[in-house]
């Protein structure tokens, strides 16, 4: 795996018009849209729910005032995990590179590997939000029809019957969103904010949304979706979703959660026997969910 004179040999010689392949444009950061940033300090991060109080009751006159109880919910793990990736140069490459390419090139590529496994790992949360060997704190996958609740009913923050991007699912997705209510059956303001999809989806979403007009209908009726800007903070498009037809809607609940224990962090140093040089790069993190109510999704197959 080390990198010699004959892994770079025109690198050697004068008259290479160029090099290409190690460094492009990327994306910008897209994890920060899918997810909180939090701070760690400790080898994982631990957080609790907790379940409030339910109705009040009528009181007959002379009656006493009945009591209700709190109580903790699900515990959810965030567990930090070790990144990383180098790669070693001989000084013999370093010394003959006629073009001083081979060390800087190599250093951008790492440095774009680091970034796109940050992608990555985060956006498999999203791509494994329906598959059920990847559990939560309750003990469901991320999008479900049955998040079990402390005290309460059971409630879903998938669509019933999971639909492809439309109006109507979207419509749908956003009374569901409304109607939704904490651990005790309490009503509470849950509101759709932000759409997130991938790339193949996003002209489709663009009809839907930015319309005045009800799209494919000759109906002269006003794109409600649109008009009411019923997604504050706008369409997402994620380059690391893998699935070309699924869609989240993130709410205005917190709980999809990027620990950082500690951030990407590049080394060079020389190996004293061979003179070779190594580069690498490590970080230290976790990403993951506690309250599903943060997120609303469809997998249509």
């Amino acid at each position: 795996m080390i990198l010699n004179s004959g892994s770079f040999a025109k690198l050697l010689w004068p008259g290479l018009s160029r090099t290409y392949g190690l460094a492009y444009d990327e994306h910008e950061v897209e994890y920060t849209d899918l997810f909180e940033t939090r701070s760690s300090d400790k080898a994982y991060e631990e957080t609790m729910a907790m379940s409030g109080f339910g109705l009040a009751s009528a009181i007959p006159s002379g009656s006493s005032v009945s009591y209700d109880t709190a109580s903790q919910s699900f515990i959810t793990r965030f567990t930090h995990v070790k990144y990383g990736l180098g790669f070693i140069i001989t000084r013999e490459m370093v010394e003959d590179d006629q073009y001083k390419q081979v060390g800087n090139l190599r250093a951008q590529a790492l440095a774009m590997s680091m970034r796109i496994t940050k992608e990555t790992v985060g956006a498999n949360v999203y791509n494994r939000a329906f598959n059920a060997s990847y559990l939560g704190g309750d003990g469901k996958e991320l999008c479900a029809t049955d998040h079990p609740s402390k005290n309460g009913p059971a409630y879903a923050n998938e669509l019933t019957v999971a639909a492809t991007l439309s109006e109507a699912a979207l419509e749908q997705a956003c009374i569901d969103i409304m109607r939704m209510k904490n651990d005790r059956g309490l009503q509470i303001k849950i509101m759709p904010v932000s759409l997130h999809i991938p790339p193949e989806l996003y002209f489709e979403a663009e009809r839907i949304l930015g319309s005045r007009l009800r799209v494919g209908t000759a109906n002269n009726d006003k794109n409600v979706l649109g008009d009411s800007n019923k997604f504050p903070g706008g369409v997402k498009v994620n380059h690391y979703f893998t699935d070309t037809n699924n869609w989240f809607i993130r709410t205005n609940v917190k709980g999809m959660a990027y620990y950082e224990r500690r951030g990407d962090d590049f080394a060079v140093d020389g190996d004293f026997d061979t003179d070779n040089a190594k580069y690498k790069a490590t970080g230290r993190y976790s990403f993951g969910w506690d309250d599903p109510r943060t997120i609303f999704g469809s997998g249509p197959a």
